[in-house]
């Protein structure tokens, strides 16, 4: 792994622990928590990052936008999301159930779609190796 690799995996891994540890004291917000971050090694200047995304009931992420090169995988482990991306349609994906945002894509919508049960999902991240914020909240 090259120098450059290990900075910007710092930096990801960095930026995602300040947000997630942020987060987790607003009760309307998500807990987000690194899971991977690995350069991709036949795909030079891209990584994957993975982060867990806790919703506590009634939760919700404020809509945001991803780094320009993120394309995403997003996969519900527990409970139900309800979640809108670009002008698509506002659905709620079950424990089980995945979709996917293209690079450059608004999240308008994303939050737990029960007031009582907590949610949980995976976000799997395809990233330029120096995109060092992969979240950024819609002004």
């Amino acid at each position: 792994m090259n120098i450059r690799t290990i900075v910007a995996t710092a930096c990801i891994v960095g930026a995602l622990a300040i947000a997630g540890s942020a987060l987790a004291h607003d009760s309307q917000a998500e807990t987000v928590t690194p899971k991977f971050n690995q350069a991709i090694p036949n795909i030079p200047g891209k990584s994957l990052v993975a982060v867990e995304v806790e919703y506590a009931p009634g939760a919700a992420s404020p809509p945001h936008t991803h780094a320009k090169s993120a394309f995403i995988y997003a996969y519900v482990i527990s409970g139900e999301i309800e979640s809108r991306v670009n002008d698509g349609k506002t659905r709620i994906y079950k424990a089980g159930e995945s979709w996917s945002e293209p690079p450059n894509a608004s999240h308008t919508i994303s939050r737990n779609a029960s007031k009582s049960k907590p949610a949980k999902l995976l976000a799997v991240f395809v990233v330029d190796s120096d995109d060092k914020v992969l979240t950024t909240p819609i002004k």
